[in-house]
């Protein structure tokens, strides 16, 4: 060992004055979202958030959400945008917790880096901040980590951790479920944060220049690839939630990610229950479809890779379609009859079956 040799954390890779001025350009973002509750400001070692709303409660639960965005950030890292991914990270963890009937109440957020840029991380987080606000819960804290040798120097990757709460007796899902329930559908926004492997395999390799993803399509109603593609994900929570405020008989939802409608549906069934679902009842998503006829995709496998034009699906009475219609309607949501629950196999899990 040289007990001469002299080698900063600097000179190791880690700029930690760079990250001093991540920190910096992101406070501000990360104050406008913050909630009542909030306790103190970025720069804790825990973020602080205040429970004594949760007084008022007959039995309040906690819900939890983790996920990240995958290999969609690949095709954000080489367009160089990098300003919506971060509403994808919030909306792939607030949509999952939201099917029970909770609210959002803080967010915390994990970007890892193979170079930290300070410009670049405020692009990054502005996303993130984008997405709380539309789910309504606040960013109280995250973690920038840098790893020079590990990844690219261009390289990051997301995570993200969301919480909310529910009283007990608020909560919806699959035991609320009852046969001759109706499925409704609320249209996506695009592919999300799912099935970009393929996407990528399909769709991104084969192309000779990149410029292609910036060329507009009539296939893609005038938008271009990497539009359609980057599209962030629709965050259902304030929708949902309002028309819980409202006491709308919504007995359940499933929020429709990898796997499709398919893998997704069963999940807010009971044992006993099938849902069988109208094909054509709703329209696909043109960047889906694309992306379905590059990949030489059967309408099957379709159907269990991607969302196909339905982000969250809910359950409610059939007498209150109308009335859950008009709510989501005047909240900005396409809505879409699109299937019903029926008896299946005693004391199997529910299944979902697709008709003509």
């Amino acid at each position: 060992m040289n007990q001469h040799r002299q080698i900063t954390y600097e000179q190791a890779g880690v700029s930690t004055s760079e990250g001093a001025h991540a920190v910096d350009a992101i406070k501000p973002l990360v104050a406008a979202t913050y909630r009542d509750e909030v306790i103190g400001d970025l720069g804790g070692f825990g973020g602080l958030f205040s429970a004594a709303a949760f007084k008022g409660m007959e039995d309040p639960i906690l819900v939890s959400g983790t996920d990240g965005v995958g290999t969609k950030l690949t095709l954000a890292q080489s367009l160089g945008i990098h300003d919506t991914v971060g509403i994808d990270l919030v909306a792939m963890c607030v949509n999952d917790i939201v099917v029970s009937g909770a609210e959002p109440l803080f967010f915390l957020d994990y970007v890892s880096v193979g170079k930290l840029e300070h410009d670049k991380m405020a692009q990054i987080v502005s996303g993130i901040a984008e997405g709380c606000k539309q789910a309504g819960c606040s960013l109280i804290g995250g973690e920038m980590a840098e790893h020079p040798g590990v990844m690219d120097p261009d390289d990051y990757d997301l995570s993200g951790f969301a919480v909310g709460v529910v009283d007990r007796p608020r909560m919806i899902g699959p035991e609320c479920v009852m046969s001759g329930d109706v499925i409704l559908g609320l249209a996506s926004s695009g592919i999300h944060s799912n099935g970009f492997s393929l996407v990528r395999r399909a769709v991104l390799e084969p192309m000779i220049r990149e410029d292609d993803l910036l060329e507009p399509l009539p296939e893609l109603d005038g938008m271009s690839i990497g539009e359609a593609l980057l599209m962030p994900t629709r965050i259902y929570v304030r929708s949902i939630l309002s028309a819980l405020a409202a006491s709308l008989p919504l007995h359940a939802a499933a929020h429709i990610t990898g796997g499709g409608i398919t893998e997704n549906l069963n999940r807010a069934l009971p044992d006993g229950l099938n849902a069988e679902i109208d094909l054509g009842s709703w329209p696909n998503v043109p960047i889906i479809a694309y992306v379905a006829t590059e990949a030489g995709l059967s309408e099957r496998e379709m159907l269990k890779t991607f969302n196909c034009g339905i982000g969250m699906c809910l359950i409610c009475p059939p007498d209150s379609v109308d009335d859950m219609k008009a709510h989501f309607e005047q909240a900005g949501e396409k809505v879409f009859l699109i299937g019903r629950v029926v008896a299946g196999d005693a004391g199997v899990k529910g299944e979902v079956v697709y008709r003509r």
